[in-house]
């Protein structure tokens, strides 16, 4: 038998600690690549657990490429990187092959973005993804301001450009934000590729390995693989998502008072608008709190506004950077929510002085931003298109939001939860206790539903029973059926452990 030890009263799922058990044992070389493991349903009987636990975990090891299953022969362990390191093999003439793994200089396997976007069957019907539809993308308008500015500055444009961004562009996102009411002058402006890019540079510019920085939990998967990329400590600050409980949602501002008193904290990162994944928002009075926080603690803010411009419903607030009199918000945003995800155009705003240093790091890094996407966003800006696509997106996305929560209303069952967003992508639904999203999403898959474990987001501390929606992707018809079959599924188990819970009732009864 397998030395697997699982801990029922772990926090930690009970398939993810199998999972993690069994990668760690190919890793250690006790499985070795051609050895066969047992079957689903034998080492959930070794285990004494459910036999879709054992299958999710041999589904995620399958996904990573350590383990091989194949009908009527049975399941194999494919390798596994070589973590230790060994001097290379002496050259026979006919070249050695290098073991770069040896050389990683950390290990981002369980970080991966890549578990964000799950391939999808054909077929299926898919709440994964927080992004435009590609049959939203208004590619003619786009296609006529592509040419026409390679026609009129093509020559300038496939040059080498400024690392501060396409002076046109810059000028137009100017205009934006003072319509929006904020004035921005061109020195505290900072053109990047996308949100991501922009998280990574601050990180690059003002964060050491051992630094800490405070971020929501659950949160942006992507800034946790960056922090977590860089060494540098996260520390966790809870999102509430039910008003009932505690009077607001969003950040725990509470919580975050009590980190910033026992904690160092370099940084502070929010999504205070549409917040991802709970679609939460922070209101006006908690934000005005936030800033005199951290003003107190002298702790800088990256206030992550990508979602802001996606109001559904209800009244706008100010964002953190409009609130802001100290000059301690770096802003950070870009098209890809509300516009083309593929063009990566994105921007800081902060003070002159962070906002030079960003600019001085994106030099090493990478020059500038590409000059085409962004001079035809600038065009496409500048003839009115693009406030006119974010019209269209609000109405479409107000649309599939009613149409999500309608489904969700009509179909799950009593004990499920969910947030109500006045905007952005996403909602997070809480299944009842005891309930294993990532168990869950088996069954589901095999109905053509996919889904997000809310595990994903959560650096610290998972709730095994949240996962998220995404519905600006899917059409209304789509998700009635979606979500209709994700509420057969959820009732299907429970009624299952509700059988289990009487059969294990009785057997004590009968042993009285």
């Amino acid at each position: 038998m397998l030395p697997l030890h699982l801990q029922p009263e772990s926090h930690i799922p009970l398939y993810v600690q199998l999972r993690d058990q069994l990668r760690a044992l190919v890793h250690s070389g006790e499985l070795r690549s051609g050895d066969r493991i047992p079957a689903s349903r034998e080492l959930a009987g070794q285990l004494g657990v459910h036999r879709t636990t054992v299958a999710n975990a041999y589904a995620e090891l399958e996904s990573e490429g350590l383990i091989s299953g194949h009908v009527g022969r049975g399941t194999y362990i494919c390798g596994a990187p070589v973590k230790q390191f060994s001097p290379p093999p002496r050259s026979n003439g006919n070249g050695g092959g290098m073991r770069w793994e040896a050389l990683f200089a950390d290990d981002r396997g369980e970080e991966s973005l890549s578990r964000m976007m799950p391939e999808v069957p054909p077929g299926a019907i898919a709440f994964t993804v927080a992004r435009p539809e590609p049959a939203s993308f208004p590619l003619e308008e786009f296609r006529r301001c592509a040419n026409d500015v390679l026609r009129r500055d093509g020559s300038r444009i496939l040059q080498l450009g400024s690392s501060d961004g396409y002076e046109p562009l810059r000028r137009e996102l100017i205009e934006l934000f003072r319509g929006e009411g904020l004035i921005v002058r061109g020195e505290q402006l900072l053109i990047s590729d996308g949100c991501q890019q922009a998280i990574d540079l601050v990180c690059k510019a003002f964060l050491r390995p051992g630094d800490s920085v405070a971020l929501e939990n659950p949160g942006y998967p992507g800034a946790i693989a960056i922090f977590a990329g860089a060494r540098v400590r996260t520390l966790a600050v809870g999102v509430e998502t039910d008003p009932a409980r505690t009077g607001h949602v969003g950040l725990d501002v509470d919580n975050l008072e009590t980190v910033l008193l026992q904690n160092r904290v370099k940084f502070l990162l929010i999504t205070p608008d549409f917040h991802n994944p709970t679609g939460t928002v922070l209101p006006l009075a908690e934000r005005r709190r936030l800033l005199e926080l951290a003003a107190h603690y002298q702790v800088p803010v990256i206030e992550d506004g990508i979602y802001a411009r996606l109001r559904l419903r209800g009244n706008s607030i100010p964002s953190l950077k409009m609130l802001d009199t100290a000059g301690n918000v770096i802003h950070i945003d870009s098209f890809s929510k509300t516009a083309f995800p593929g063009l990566r155009v994105g921007w800081c705003i902060g003070a002159e002085s962070a906002i030079e240093r960003l600019r001085l790091v994106k030099q090493s890094t990478d020059l500038h931003t590409d000059q085409l996407s962004q001079a035809a966003m600038a065009e496409f800006m500048r003839r009115g298109y693009f406030a006119r696509h974010l019209v269209k997106m609000r109405k479409l996305y107000r649309s599939r939001l009613a149409a999500m929560e309608e489904a969700l209303e009509k179909h799950m069952p009593d004990g499920t939860s969910w947030t109500h967003p006045e905007g952005g992508m996403t909602l997070w639904v809480t299944l009842p206790p005891g309930f294993d999203a990532g168990e869950l999403l088996i069954h589901a898959r095999e109905r053509g539903i996919l889904f997000l474990p809310g595990r994903y987001f959560y650096s610290q501390q998972p709730r095994p029973n949240a996962l998220r929606l995404g519905f600006a992707a899917v059409d209304e018809k789509r998700i009635a059926q979606g979500i209709e079959k994700l509420g057969e599924v959820v009732e299907s188990e429970l009624r299952k452990r509700q059988r289990g819970a009487r059969d294990e009732s009785r057997a004590r009864v009968a042993l009285i």
